[in-house]
């Protein structure tokens, strides 16, 4: 159905994700290749330059976390492993999502989202802020 699929992630919440990684692996059927994406936020607005260095270290501390737990999650998938490619970045996830959409030329984009809230309304603000931004289609997935 879809070549590239791209599936925005918080590893640190992975029971988000369970329901969309069934509709993604549909999505994908048999030849499409599915895109994990974490996002992590950028720290380098900090005004203390005197820990710089410990900043970049704890940066490179959650991007491995993040690479790890990406990985953890491909085995969750029943497609073959060489159709799961992993992404970790650093930004606003919608800018992200944005910027890989592009770079790979993408036909959609899989997201789960949590129950709505009073302070989300309908969507997660992440969910929200990638379908108000993106220029392919998004599911997003409860």
């Amino acid at each position: 159905m879809y070549n590239t699929i791209i599936m925005p992630v918080d590893v640190f919440e992975m029971e988000l994700s369970d329901k969309a990684v069934r509709h993604a692996e549909f999505l994908a059927q048999s030849e499409g290749i599915i895109h994990l994406m974490h996002v992590l936020p950028r720290s380098g607005n900090l005004t203390m330059h005197r820990f710089a260095m410990d900043v970049r270290r704890f940066e490179e501390h959650l991007f491995q976390e993040a690479q790890t737990r990406l990985n953890t999650m491909a085995e969750h998938f029943t497609i073959s492993p060489d159709r799961i490619k992993t992404h970790v970045r650093f930004g606003s996830v919608r800018d992200c999502v944005n910027a890989l959409a592009e770079e790979l030329n993408a036909d959609v984009v899989v997201i789960g989202s949590r129950n709505p809230s009073i302070t989300t309304h309908l969507l997660g603000s992440n969910a929200s802020s990638v379908i108000r931004h993106a220029h392919i289609p998004v599911f997003v997935i409860r």
